[in-house]
């Protein structure tokens, strides 16, 4: 009789791993490009809205001494047939009418706005070389053979640096300019509350900062729009130049300006000579700038109708959707957009 064969363990079948999804990979890859440009994307507008921060509460110090001085020197207030202590403020705001209340809330508007625009500023920077690198610094130190061999798309390496540029870069940089503003406002509530006013309804009640506040993130997709082109002109840039980027995506736009100024080609077909300046090179390279001329326009008619509170209003800054030269671009910057992914696909060399 046979003996029973031994029992033999089969191996386990084996699980192909699961591919990862595309919104996971994609949110790595925004992942890696904060972590390797936090200094630009956080630290570089932090510290503007900390030196900000410190030179208006200084100013604010500053006027506070002033105040005081004026009143050791006798000096006071005349204001609706009643003499005021120069730092009574209690009395002042008790006196303010409805007009003098909406002047403050004018005024208090346009302080907090120049107290937060140091973020902003910093981010024009930013973002402008944060693109001229994004795909040149890659080939330059033969990093993009690495990222080249995973799974990971030219579309979606790219689409991740345009995101990078047009959301996250403006957002870190509206969320330290909001904080920016806020402490600044706590600054001169103490200050208020020091001299006998009560801060709440004169400073926070009339919903000042948080009407600037939610204008500020109200304009960020806007933005993003409008700062297309440029976007689009330096990641190609960035994508084909073999060297300094920086150059050949300044040098190119303004040899053709110059070259329709001095020429006047443009005037053979009806434009002015100097036309190609401020409707092509202007988008190729201040898009990062978030102003338009739709902007400037919509406040200067707020500020003679004497409405500072709607310099940057939703309406007035949405209105830039209505323009054409805001579609132009966005079409221009996709198909440059596009072009960049292409040459990402076969330009390794640095």
């Amino acid at each position: 009789m046979n003996a029973p064969a031994d029992h033999i363990d089969l191996p386990a079948p084996s699980h192909t791993a699961k591919r990862a999804h595309a919104t996971h990979t994609f949110r790595l890859l925004l992942r890696r490009e904060y972590w390797e440009h936090k200094g630009g994307i956080v630290w570089a507008p932090a510290i503007a809205g900390a030196i900000s921060l410190l030179l208006s509460v200084g100013l604010l110090v500053v006027a506070i001494f002033f105040a005081h001085r004026s009143v050791a020197e006798g000096h006071t207030i005349e204001h609706n047939g009643v003499t005021i202590n120069g730092l009574d403020l209690g009395t002042l705001v008790r006196q303010l009418s409805s007009e003098d209340m909406r002047q403050l809330a004018d005024g208090l508007y346009m302080t907090l706005f120049m107290a937060s625009s140091w973020p902003f500023i910093v981010m024009i920077f930013v973002a402008f070389f944060y693109c001229l690198g994004a795909l040149y610094d890659d080939r330059k130190d033969r990093s993009v053979l690495f990222w080249k061999s995973l799974p990971i798309s030219d579309s979606a390496t790219v689409l991740s640096k345009l995101v990078t540029a047009t959301l996250v870069i403006p957002l870190v940089a509206t969320l330290i300019a909001i904080v920016t503003m806020l402490l600044f406002l706590i600054a001169i509530s103490i200050a208020a509350a020091a001299h006998g006013a009560n801060p709440l309804p004169l400073l926070w009640g009339n919903g000042t900062p948080f009407i600037l506040a939610g204008q500020y993130l109200a304009a960020i997709p806007v933005y993003a729009a409008w700062a297309l082109p440029t976007v689009g002109w330096l990641l190609l840039c960035s994508a084909w130049s073999r060297g300094k980027p920086f150059l050949w995506a300044v040098l190119i736009p303004v040899a053709f300006g110059l070259a329709s100024s001095m020429t006047g080609l443009l005037q053979l077909i009806g434009l002015d000579r100097h036309w190609l300046w401020g409707n092509v090179i202007a988008r190729m390279l201040l898009g990062t700038v978030p102003l338009t001329g739709a902007d400037l326009s919509y406040a200067s008619e707020a500020m003679e109708r004497g409405e500072l509170t709607n310099l940057l209003s939703v309406s007035g800054v949405y209105s830039n959707f209505a323009t054409p030269s805001m579609w132009i671009g966005i079409v221009a910057g996709a198909v440059m957009i596009l072009l960049a992914i292409r040459l990402r696909r076969w330009r390794e060399e640095g």
